[in-house]
């Protein structure tokens, strides 16, 4: 079983307490009347989805039920890191190409 660190809580909690919500940074056109049907399309309908380092959105549904980021590795699901929404995540794939840094505080190895 998968334990998340919830950066509101300030623990560890079981993944079943938590529900993903899609994908994070993404900015929201400042004009939403003058984009075109296919860039508004754009920014509802597609995410990335890479393999390897991906930041994510999360609800702590059962818990605190608040939202906060997540950074998460694709392939092997571990999650490096968690950090309240307005925060800049640590962890990003240029960091990952480089030395690999330790693990984030709440990340589950």
């Amino acid at each position: 079983m998968l334990h998340i660190f919830c950066p509101h809580c300030g623990e560890l909690r079981c993944e079943e307490e938590f529900a993903p919500v899609g994908q994070a940074h993404i900015p929201r056109p400042l004009d939403p009347g003058a984009c075109t049907d296919e860039e508004w399309g754009d920014y509802l309908f597609f995410r990335d989805n890479p393999r390897g380092l991906h930041h994510e959105l999360w609800l702590h549904a059962a818990g605190c039920r608040k939202y906060f980021n997540a950074t998460r590795h694709t392939i092997s699901y571990e999650i490096v890191e968690t950090y309240k929404i307005g925060e800049k995540p640590e962890m990003t794939a240029e960091a990952q190409s480089g030395e690999k840094k330790p693990l984030a505080q709440g990340a589950t190895a």
